[in-house]
């Protein structure tokens, strides 16, 4: 009865409101989907990140203590184990991987116990046959997550589905290449062929968190991943354009600026 009335409530005041911000266009589909809502109150505002403090760093204490070798380039996954975060299609696409370089799996909190199995026995697998694979089993600090994203030759974001996807953006402050999922707000951050590189997904209706065709998205991932660590110059020209279009559209300041500017519309107009 406390999650009915708590939904009503939450429909009820975005229903309600003068105006409801989106932190992604895919978000602001979402909504139009799933509430009545003008379309016109909906304004768009993305998520932000000081590129003062996600950038990059030269310390390597934190790859040292997690057994990754700095001299050696890696693959990296920051985020939680879940369907939505597509962690095991990554896994699972890592038998697909070129063999010269490590893959490092900051994932930790599991949502359910059968994921946690899940995640654990497919780790194992691919360990069998390919050695360089790091598993964290833990949500990192802040600081060794930026330590992690300043070393990674590439960042890897498999996500089935993602409102915003704000690790890509911090990967992109830190000076690293991004292979993402097109899906969601992810376009709208990681600029394709510019900052890195996007892999369509195509979802089960019925599942949504579920690709409709699996181990082609895995592979189409992996390819991607491949073209990308064999190529140092794009992984620079992507890594420096990421780092500009951080500080240029997603820096705080300029989140601050649009959202100061919605209240002030709003405040003159009653």
């Amino acid at each position: 009865m406390d999650t009915i009335f708590s939904l009503w409530v939450e429909r009820t005041a975005l229903e309600m409101a003068d105006a409801v911000i989106a932190v992604s266009h895919g978000t602001k589909q979402d909504i139009l989907h799933h509430f009545r809502i003008a379309e016109e109150k909906i304004k768009v505002i993305h998520n932000g990140i000081d590129p003062m403090e996600y950038k990059k760093q030269s310390s390597t204490d934190a790859l040292r203590r997690y057994g990754v070798d700095p001299s050696k380039p890696f693959v990296l996954f920051v985020g939680r184990i879940t369907r939505q975060k597509g962690i095991i299609h990554l896994v699972r696409a890592i038998q697909y991987f070129d063999s010269d370089f490590q893959v490092v799996l900051c994932a930790g909190a599991p949502d359910t116990v059968e994921i946690a199995a899940e995640m654990e026995a497919a780790v194992k697998e691919v360990s069998a046959s390919r050695a360089g694979v790091i598993w964290i089993p833990e949500m990192l600090d802040k600081q060794s997550v930026i330590e992690f994203y300043s070393h990674a030759a590439v960042f890897c974001c498999p996500s089935i589905y993602e409102p915003f996807g704000i690790i890509n953006l911090e990967a992109m402050a830190c000076d690293t290449a991004v292979v993402a999922s097109a899906v969601g707000g992810i376009p709208e951050v990681v600029e394709d062929g510019e900052t890195g590189i996007l892999v369509p997904v195509q979802q089960m209706p019925e599942s949504p968190f579920t690709p409709l065709s699996p181990r082609k998205f895995e592979r189409d991932l992996a390819a991607a991943v491949n073209r990308l660590m064999a190529d140092k110059g794009m992984r620079e020209r992507f890594a420096k354009a990421g780092r500009q279009r951080a500080e240029q559209f997603f820096s705080w300041a300029a989140i601050a600026k649009e959202t100061q500017t919605l209240y002030q519309q709003l405040v003159s107009q009653h």
